[in-house]
């Protein structure tokens, strides 16, 4: 204990240190390097050997920069203690860290995070975080005098320097073409990972808050006919809900059973999201930019759909079950209800999606004119699944009912998962229930998710990975549709025309349209190619 606690010199804590990151806290980051430059020959071995001398390298000359009397023990305190968290995220859940992961973490709310913090995560960064940082304070430091320690600290830097560009050089090719073609490992490189993208997020939400951009202000509907319904679009904005676990496109479990039943009810096979997590998707549904160019810092100062048709004189509201609707309900009518006290549908933590549906009928009671509500769905967010839906249906067992998604088998984590499903599934069949039932109203419903999810393949977990590199599961999403008789006859729609339609590939990009269609807003923005009804509509 007394070598361990003899005093240290800041060169060789800060290599300490270093190699502490490179070890312990960066095994997912190892983990992927053995599968890219696997088999372990004679190659891999020398790449794995300078890949570690490089981080190794790169490490050590950041915290020489960093460990200088009174501020080097708590800035490397905190950089021990969130590393530790962050490599817990990453080994649990196969998560990269970019800046869109950080603006996740950003508008998470507490019951999300409640979810995420267990007895395991605990543990891990109180050892992994707590004991380093329990040492640094216990051991005492050595600086020199001021003009040596920092022409020693200078011979550092530059040793240290050399080492990196010595080990740069004589990999060049080799490391080249490591980093252009495998972009996620420096997500997966802790803590520069969180480090760059936590100062990117900042940079962007705190430069000058820029004027709102309007959009759509020529949008303009043609005068009902008198005495004609009014026309209500329900748009389900689903949560993180995996196309490939619909049985209505063809997953072999029933997880689908009421939405099979609805006659005319339109399934799409085939659809996109936009983002891997919902601070992106959200947003970017809702925006008449393509995902190409779209950007979520932007759009937040930037009118979307709902501004839209609610200048052409619909009534607009959005209903939230869910953390929000990311600033894209901000200038239309909004209820929140996932802090609601209803003991029919809430807990002392959340509220089933349910409470939507009351939501929704006091929406369509007394309705006098044309409408669009949003019904924001808590859905099948991770990792507690077995919050999201009643015990009833708890179909599929034996279920994961815990968050700690280790502790669970795979199968027990899909079973909880397409539980969730079977309850989006009553959930949409309800709504289109209340819809046919109310006499009042030409009455439809669309449907998709915001983004999918990870359930375990290839070790990952949840969603939010970049989009380049993010697997099918968390991009390919469901999406159905129905319109009533009334609708479909007001419209000059053809069901058989709806559903050759429904089997094309789409993506999010097709919301903004295929809804100022479908509630005839003309606009100078709306582009029938990019309607998924235009082509069915006839007179």
């Amino acid at each position: 204990m007394k070598k361990l606690l003899r005093p240290q010199r800041a060169e060789w804590l800060a290599l300490g240190a270093s190699l502490l990151f490179v070890l312990l806290f960066n095994l997912p980051f190892w983990q992927r390097m053995l599968t890219i430059v696997g088999p372990v020959d004679g190659h891999g071995i020398k790449m794995l050997g300078m890949s570690f001398v490089l981080v190794t390298a790169f490490f050590n000359l950041f915290l020489l920069l960093l460990l200088w009397p009174r501020i080097g023990r708590p800035l490397l305190t905190v950089l021990f203690v969130t590393t530790a968290a962050i490599s817990y995220f990453m080994s649990q859940y196969g998560v990269l860290i970019d800046m869109n992961m950080v603006r996740n973490a950003m508008q998470t709310d507490g019951a999300e995070v409640r979810d995420l913090i267990t007895l395991k995560m605990v543990l891990t960064v109180l050892l992994l975080g707590g004991l380093p940082s329990w040492w640094l304070w216990k051991a005492p430091l050595s600086f020199r005098p001021a003009l040596r320690e920092v022409g020693s600290r200078v011979l550092a830097l530059l040793i240290t320097a050399g080492v990196l560009f010595g080990v740069a050089m004589a990999g060049y090719q080799d490391f080249a073409s490591l980093f252009r073609n495998n972009r996620e490992l420096r997500f997966a490189l802790a803590p520069s990972n969180y480090l760059q993208a936590t100062s990117s997020y900042f940079k962007r939400v705190n430069t000058k808050e820029p004027p709102l951009q309007q959009i759509g202000l020529d949008a303009k509907r043609a005068a009902a006919a008198a005495g004609a319904k009014p026309k209500v679009l329900v748009l389900v904005v689903g949560e993180t809900a995996r196309a490939d676990h619909f049985s209505l496109n063809g997953y072999a479990r029933p997880t689908n059973p009421e939405l099979a039943k609805v006659p005319g009810l339109l399934n799409y096979p085939d659809v996109w999201s936009c983002g891997t997590e919902t601070a992106i998707s959200v947003p970017c549904m809702f925006s008449s930019l393509p995902r190409d160019q779209f950007d979520a810092e932007q759009a937040r100062h930037r009118e979307n759909l709902l501004d839209v048709l609610k200048h052409s004189g619909l009534d607009v509201s959005w209903l939230d079950n869910n953390s929000g609707c990311k600033e894209v309900c901000n200038r239309v009518s909004t209820q929140l209800l996932f802090g609601a006290k209803d003991p029919k549908y809430c807990n002392s933590e959340e509220c089933f999606d349910e409470i939507l549906l009351d939501a929704l009928d006091g929406k369509l009671k007394g309705l006098q004119q044309d409408a669009v509500i949003v019904l924001h769905q808590k859905g099948s967010h991770g990792p507690a699944y077995y919050k999201r839906y009643p015990q009833q249906f708890a179909v599929f067992q034996p279920e994961c009912r815990t968050s700690e998604l280790q502790k669970c088998s795979q199968q027990e984590i899909i079973n909880g998962f397409d539980n969730t499903i079977r309850y989006t599934d009553y959930f949409l069949a309800q709504v289109i229930k209340r819809l046919q039932a109310d006499p009042a109203v030409a009455g439809s419903m669309v449907y998709l998710s915001d983004h999918g999810e990870s359930l375990g393949e290839n070790n990952m977990y949840l969603h939010a990975t970049p989009y380049i590199v993010a697997p099918d599961a968390q991009k390919h999403i469901p999406m159905v549709a129905w319109f009533s008789p009334q609708w479909l006859a007001a419209a000059n729609m053809q069901p058989a025309c709806l559903q050759q339609a429904s089997r094309q590939r789409y993506s999010q990009d097709n919301l903004f349209h295929s809804v100022l269609g479908l509630m005839d807003v003309k606009t100078a923005l709306y582009q029938p190619p990019l309607d998924m009804y235009a082509t069915c509509r006839h007179g």
